[in-house]
C-alpha cells in the first residue's frame, strides 16, 4: 500500500492530536484543529460501541507513531528491529532512532516545515552532513555532526520561509540561522519527544 495523500488534518483528527502535517498552516490561525482535539472525522455514530480492545489500542499507537514521523511499515519495523538489538529500554531506544533520523533533525533544526518537506530537501541534495551531500532520510546522525544546507539551497524559498518562523530546536541540537547550519550536541532523550506517544504499546505489539 502506498503512501497517504489523502487530507492530513483529518489524520490529526484520527488520532486526537495536532500532527504538524501541513507545515506553515499548523502554526497559523489557519489551522482548524488548534492544540486540542474536536473530534473525529465522519459523521457521528448512533450505534452503540464497545470499547477498544487491547490489540486495537497498540495498533492504533503504532499508527500514530508512524504517522507522526511519515514512515511506511517496512521501515517502521525495521527501526524496531533495531531498536530491540540496542542496550537499553526497547520503546525509548525506537524513538531516540526515530528522532535521530536526518529528516526528523532537518525538521527539527527548522528547517522545513514538517517532515514531509524535510524528506523532500534531503532528497533533492539540498542538506550535507559535515560537509558532504546525503540525500538518504533514514540517515542516522551522530553526536558531533554538522548539519547545513548546501550553498545552490541557501536561495530556496522553502529554506528562507522555514526559518523566517525560528522554530525552537530541541536541547540535543543547537543551530546557527545566519550560517544555515546545526549541529548534533548530544544523543535525544525520551524527554525530547514532546508528543504524549505510549512506547511501550508498541513494543507489546510487535512482541506478539
Amino acid at each position: 500500500m502506498g503512501r497517504y495523500t489523502g487530507p492530513k488534518c483529518r489524520k490529526c483528527r484520527r488520532f486526537a492530536m495536532k500532527l504538524y502535517l501541513k507545515g506553515d498552516r499548523c502554526y497559523s490561525e489557519k489551522c482548524p484543529l488548534g492544540e486540542e482535539y474536536i473530534k473525529p472525522p465522519g459523521e457521528p455514530s448512533k450505534r452503540w460501541r464497545s470499547r477498544e480492545s487491547s490489540y486495537g489500542l497498540q495498533l492504533r499507537e503504532k499508527q500514530r507513531v508512524k504517522c507522526i514521523y511519515d514512515l511506511r511499515e517496512r521501515q517502521f519495523k525495521n527501526l524496531f528491529n533495531k531498536a530491540t538489538k540496542i542496550k537499553g529500554v526497547t520503546g525509548e531506544e525506537l524513538l531516540k532512532l526515530l528522532e535521530k533520523r536526518l529528516d526528523n533533525v532537518v525538521y527539527r533544526l527548522g528547517f522545513a516545515m514538517s517532515r514531509r518537506q524535510a524528506r523532500q530537501v534531503v532528497r533533492h541534495n539540498y542538506i550535507k552532513v559535515n560537509g558532504e551531500k546525503v540525500d538518504i532520510p533514514s540517515y542516522q546522525v551522530s553526536v558531533g555532526d554538522v548539519i547545513s544546507i548546501s550553498e545552490k539551497g541557501k536561495g530556496v524559498p522553502i529554506f528562507v520561509e522555514a526559518l523566517a518562523h525560528e522554530i525552537e530546536a530541541k536541547e540535543w541540537l543547537s543551530v546557527n540561522r545566519k550560517k544555515m547550519e546545526g549541529k548534533v550536541l548530544a544523543d535525544p532523550g525520551r524527554a525530547d519527544v514532546e508528543y504524549p506517544i505510549k512506547e511501550n504499546l508498541i513494543v507489546e505489539l510487535y512482541s506478539k
